[in-house]
């Protein structure tokens, strides 16, 4: 793993991800950053150019669009209409591969993407093709029966070439996960469920994220496979982590500027 490559495209994918919510004024930001180190390690660090990626949790589309642009799929012009007028890159997802290319479901009403993930991992079995499909799912998402369904559907016919990363960073629109509907231990559930899981203790850690899917490639099972990845909400701007709030508020000028700042202080 190149440590010092993945740190620069994050400070620049923090930036980037900054400049975007503050430019359209948009919320969910603590969604997007608690998930930006997986994409980031997932696009270059994990995934061919043949592997599917499904972002379920849609609602984190600035940090998918950002990981994009830096891997090469959205230009600068494109990623600059986020949230405007007309644009395709809109604040969940577009819905088909010809719009956004990298994007090829449209999701962000929870419970869904793991299904889409499932069903296209199933369909390599009748068209021979030799890809992965990787999905990121909320713990917010595991409160949707349809997330355990396709759990299920995938157990139940062996896809192997399904890796599931849970953004478990503890907080959903209404509070504490735990407090809506408690989950927990994910690991054990879904183990019981048929997968093979591996625990990620710091998910916004490229270190530990590699650690825990090299312990998943180690399993030559015909299992599908799970990373549960603690994550924390608004990872990298001190202010907002761990705040619910920041699952909806937007930034004001000041908070922007002292973000910016920290950011830039802690990569120099």
């Amino acid at each position: 793993m190149n440590k010092e490559k993945l740190k620069k495209i994050k400070e620049d994918s923090l930036i980037t991800l900054l400049e975007l919510h503050m430019t359209a004024h948009s919320g969910h930001i603590g969604s997007s950053l608690s998930c930006l180190d997986i994409l980031i390690y997932l696009y270059f660090q994990r995934m061919s150019e043949e592997d599917k990626f499904i972002l379920s949790k849609g609602h984190a589309a600035a940090s998918l669009y950002t990981v994009l642009n830096k891997y090469g799929k959205i230009s600068d012009e494109q990623l600059k209409t986020y949230y405007q007028d007309g644009t395709f890159l809109a604040a969940h997802p577009p819905c088909g591969d010809d719009k956004v290319d990298g994007v090829i479901f449209g999701t962000g009403s929870l419970g869904h993407g793991l299904s889409l993930a499932a069903g296209l991992a199933l369909s390599t079995k009748f068209s021979k093709k030799n890809f992965k499909v990787y999905c990121v799912i909320s713990d917010g998402d595991c409160n949707e029966g349809s997330t355990w369904e396709a759990i299920m559907f995938a157990a139940h016919h062996k896809l192997n070439n399904l890796v599931v990363i849970i953004d478990n960073n503890g907080l959903q629109g209404f509070g504490r996960s735990d407090e809506v509907i408690k989950m927990m231990p994910f690991k054990e559930k879904i183990q019981a469920f048929g997968f093979d899981v591996v625990e990620a203790k710091n998910g916004n850690d490229f270190a530990d994220l590699d650690k825990a899917f090299a312990e998943i490639d180690k399993n030559g099972s015909d299992k599908p496979k799970c990373i549960v990845a603690r994550t924390t909400k608004g990872s990298g701007v001190s202010y907002m982590e761990d705040k619910l709030e920041w699952h909806y508020l937007p930034m004001d000028d000041d908070q922007y500027q002292t973000a910016i700042k920290e950011v830039r202080s802690n990569n120099a």
